[in-house]
């Protein structure tokens, strides 16, 4: 009797918390769309000067504001729990929407993830504010952005410019809603960013896989 106790503490209660905690936060079997088909971004360069595009990308967009070192450790968290965990996967993409003038601060952030990460999947883009105002707007969100136009929200975009999160019933029907995720928190990124980023992976490889395409793409 007692052997099979020892046995089961050490082989199947690991398994199962495992499975417990390999569960998530997320009740939700796919991750709703909160808005559909929002707007590509303008004629907006890029520190090197290209143009970034939502289209058949996976996105991790945010809104810096002008204050971007104040609230640089804000992408220091987003790096640490999400972006360096899927930077490899080349249909994925971090953009940060900045106002123009700002350049100089958000190279000082990009330099100074460098010693820590591979950072050719960050895009930092610079547009005029009265523009970056009429693009948050049409994200429909009920979160708005600081009189800096910034936010400390970070938004996921699938390949068809859809703003997912959690909306309506879930699977324990439940009401759930949540449009971001909160990068001054790590363990918001840790949790529920992470686990909803892991269904939208999920969906795209399960969609590879059912055309024999599976490769590193998503």
């Amino acid at each position: 009797m007692k052997k099979n106790i020892v046995l089961f503490v050490l082989f199947v209660l690991p398994i199962v918390a495992y499975l417990f905690f390999a569960s998530g936060v997320n009740s939700f079997t796919t991750l709703p769309v909160i808005t559909p088909k929002i707007a590509d971004f303008g004629d907006w360069k890029s520190l090197d000067g290209k143009k970034v595009s939502l289209d058949k990308k996976i996105t991790v967009l945010g809104f810096s504001g002008s204050d971007i070192l104040r609230n640089r450790g804000n992408y220091f968290n987003l790096n640490e729990k999400i972006y360096k965990r899927y930077y490899g996967f080349e249909d994925l993409q971090f953009v940060v929407i900045c106002p123009e003038g700002t350049e100089e601060e958000a190279q000082k952030v990009l330099d100074a993830l460098k010693p820590f990460t591979d950072i050719k999947g960050w895009n930092f883009i610079f547009a005029p504010p009265a523009e970056i105002e009429t693009f948050y707007n049409q994200l429909h969100l009920k979160g708005k952005l600081d009189k800096n136009l910034g936010t400390s929200s970070v938004y996921i975009i699938d390949k068809e410019r859809n703003l997912r999160g959690r909306k309506g019933g879930n699977k324990d029907k439940k009401d759930e809603y949540k449009e971001g995720y909160d990068t001054f928190h790590p363990s918001e990124l840790s949790n529920e960013m992470l686990d909803d980023f892991k269904i939208i992976l999920y969906e795209y490889r399960a969609a590879l896989k059912k055309n024999h395409n599976a490769t590193k793409q998503l």
